[in-house]
């Protein structure tokens, strides 16, 4: 199972698989247990409501290679989710779980 940094330094953070500079703006809108997440099987994702309508939204792809950032698709918030890796590490592809956490 990888263990991806989320962090790369104070100033950056891996976000759907790609790198980006935050710079002061790395300021998390709130810290959301997974469980607090909907999780949607058609789109193997995670939802959890925005102050702005919209819903903030993480793949399970993205927390299978330990990323802990959902964005909103509508405005510039993001969360950050907590949750264990070692739910989500895929064991093998044909064996894949689609919804590995549940909710309390």
């Amino acid at each position: 199972c990888s263990s991806d940094l989320k962090y790369l330094s104070h100033k950056r953070v891996r976000v759907s698989g790609k790198v980006v500079d935050r710079g002061l703006m790395s300021v998390f809108h709130d810290e959301v247990e997974i469980e607090d997440f909907e999780y949607d099987p058609e789109t193997e994702s995670y939802y959890y409501p925005c102050p702005c309508g919209d819903q903030f939204r993480i793949s399970l792809e993205d927390l299978e290679n330990g990323e802990s950032v959902a964005q909103c698709p509508s405005c510039s918030l993001i969360v950050k989710v907590i949750y264990n890796l070692e739910d989500f590490c895929r064991k093998d592809s044909n064996n894949r779980n689609p919804e590995p956490v549940a909710a309390y």
